[in-house]
């Protein structure tokens, strides 16, 4: 039998040229900070310091809603809506033109694989743009009754698992909508949401109708509770989602809140078991697991429940965990070391448990943040790895006799984002959809977005829609 050696295929980072320091960008101009601070965004891989970057007080927040309001009342409110299309149209052209540079870009500061970056974040960032981009002239035949109008002023905290694609969808329907946004990317993934502002002046869009501050939670609680901000978005998790709505309770802002997950992938014994296989590998180590969807939750049918384990087994045994930037990495770098340390207490908090932990044979790099992909079987409904949402490439798996008590078990969580359902018989797909509480299921396949769909999800999941025509409502004063 023939013996290959793997040969590495890297990414070049010569298409990206990464600046020394970055500023703030306010009123359609990169400016310094008022008390000059700043913080490192580094390289999860490597560890390697990628810039220096500025980081907002509360004076500069300021700054940038002030120049959010008069770009509102003077250029983008009053603005015919086939003019704002055309605006988000050029963005969007240029993000296909940049889209090299805007992947690796991201993969370096963020971890995940360039394969992932390429092909899945930055067309679907581009195809945001252009979906709201035709959205923006058509608002009077949404659906939202006679003459909807912009809300105004968007407050925006993104987080890091997915840096660009989560701006495309704040901002995207924001602007199409007749909004201006201040935006606060992720502390420790800052730079794509900065190489966008450079396209935001390519495309010679207005000063002040995107501002973006950069810096860690005082600089978005600064942000959420500014009283010129009339909608605030939020991407992350639960706890801060919480203190969120807290804070702007009782006032006119207002509020969507995308938070946590802990989706159940569920597999049943007439499911084709390579093809659930594919899907429970790309439900769970897709982007590092660094997904509030991620299928988390493994469900199986006692009667194939060895079958699938062995699959799914020998899949991850091939799975390669690596440079960010070779082609061939399926798995990158957890992002930060503060993620690291929460995936390895939960982990080793299921070892403690009970439940037993199965790693592939797998080296690591020296260098950065590295978790090998992991599952665990012997789970029950009170092991914390099975109610904690560990974001990270671990796996808990279940097993269920009848569909009844596989809806009993996916819905025992405090989560609704997301669920995933392989079955070969239609009318069984149906009647488990209808039943599960989670914003999104997919039906034997898991990880499927569009921006003509609406995503959100349920109790402790959050409220409100992103995508879609749905998520234009959020905008606008209806």
């Amino acid at each position: 039998m023939a013996v290959f050696e793997y040969a590495p295929a890297p990414e070049s980072r010569a298409v990206v040229d990464l600046r020394p320091s970055y500023g703030l960008f306010i009123d359609g101009r990169f400016v310094d900070p008022t008390d000059g601070a700043s913080f490192k965004s580094v390289n999860p891989a490597t560890e390697e310091v990628l810039a220096e970057v500025a980081e907002a007080g509360p004076g500069d927040v300021d700054r940038a809603v002030r120049a959010a309001r008069k770009a509102y009342r003077k250029v983008w409110g009053p603005m015919s809506g086939r003019d704002r299309a055309k605006y988000l149209y050029r963005i969007a052209r240029i993000i296909q033109e940049r889209s090299r540079e805007l992947a690796v870009l991201e993969s370096l500061d963020n971890g995940k694989p360039i394969r992932e970056s390429r092909d899945t974040d930055i067309p679907l960032v581009a195809a945001h743009f252009f979906y709201y981009a035709g959205w923006a002239d058509k608002l009077n035949h949404a659906g939202f009754g006679p003459d909807p109008r912009p809300v105004g002023v968007a407050g925006q905290v993104i987080p890091w698992n997915f840096p660009l694609l989560m701006l495309a969808w704040k901002i995207a329907p924001a602007l199409a909508a007749g909004n201006t946004v201040v935006l606060k990317p992720a502390e420790t993934t800052p730079l794509t949401a900065l190489l966008f502002a450079e396209i935001c002046q390519q495309a010679d869009l207005p000063p002040g109708v995107v501002n973006i501050v950069t810096g860690a939670g005082e600089t978005g609680r600064a942000l959420v509770e500014h009283e010129g901000v009339d909608k605030v978005a939020f991407t992350g998790s639960t706890e801060v989602g919480r203190s969120i709505a807290r804070a702007v309770a009782g006032s006119r802002k207002k509020l969507t809140l995308e938070l946590g997950g802990k989706a159940a992938n569920i597999v049943f014994d007439d499911a084709p078991i390579d093809q659930a296989v594919e899907g429970i590998v790309n439900g769970i180590f897709f982007n590092q697991g660094h997904v509030c969807c991620a299928g988390s939750r493994l469900l199986v049918q006692e009667s194939v429940y060895e079958q699938v384990l062995e699959s799914l087994k020998r899949r991850m045994a091939r799975l390669r965990v690596g440079d960010p930037l070779d082609k061939n990495t399926d798995i990158g770098a957890i992002n930060s070391a503060a993620q690291l340390d929460r995936i390895r207490e939960l982990s080793e908090v299921g070892s403690a448990e009970g439940a037993e932990r199965w790693s592939p044979p797998c080296e690591l790099p020296d260098r950065g943040f590295w978790f090998a992909p992991t599952i665990f079987t012997g789970v029950t409904q009170a092991h914390r790895i099975a109610r904690e949402e560990i974001f990270g490439p671990v796996l808990s798996v279940l097993t269920f006799r009848t569909p009844a008590e596989a809806v009993e078990k996916a819905n025992n969580t405090p989560y609704g984002l997301s669920a995933g359902i392989w079955s070969d018989k239609g009318s069984r797909i149906l009647w488990m959809a209808d039943r599960l509480r989670a914003g999104v299921v997919w039906a034997n396949t898991f990880n499927k977005f569009d921006p003509t769909s609406p995503f959100g999800g349920f109790k402790e999941s959050g409220y409100g829609r992103e995508g879609g025509r749905h998520g234009l409502e959020a905008y606008l004063d209806v």
